[in-house]
């Protein structure tokens, strides 16, 4: 016997309204409650040194070098392409420091003996740093 004829049962749903109250009304009470403590700062002090003094840069000396082999060091163009005479260049363009930086700056289509004749008068001259200057490549 069915005494609720005409009365559907309703879908039981759980109501979250008293559910979040009860949880911000307890960060609240946490946040009122919290005691923030402050740490003391340690007070220190450091050890002092003496350093050397940074060293000065090395003198730069350029050598450019094209594709039809002729030699620029420091932007003065040399007539002497020898050994020697690129060696006496460079002496000239270090201006009596020790140990310069020979930087060289070669045509991509310049000759191999070219390169070896700077590197060569560096050597003889007892100017030992020696590098390459590159660019970036397109990406072939």
């Amino acid at each position: 016997m069915n005494f609720q004829r005409g009365k559907r049962h309703e879908d039981l749903e759980m109501n979250l309204v008293p559910l979040i109250d009860v949880l911000l009304v307890i960060i609240i009470f946490m946040v009122v409650s919290a005691t923030f403590a402050r740490t003391n700062e340690l007070k220190i002090n450091l050890p002092t040194a003496e350093a050397n003094v940074p060293q000065e840069k090395p003198v730069m000396i350029e050598v450019v070098v094209d594709a039809a082999g002729q030699y620029v060091v420091n932007n003065k163009r040399l007539t002497d392409r020898t050994v020697q005479g690129i060696g006496v260049a460079l002496q000239a363009a270090a201006s009596g420091e020790k140990e310069p930086v020979v930087v060289i700056n070669a045509d991509a289509n310049a000759t191999h003996q070219s390169v070896v004749n700077v590197m060569e008068a560096s050597r003889v001259v007892g100017y030992t740093h020696i590098t390459f200057a590159t660019q970036a490549g397109s990406g072939k």
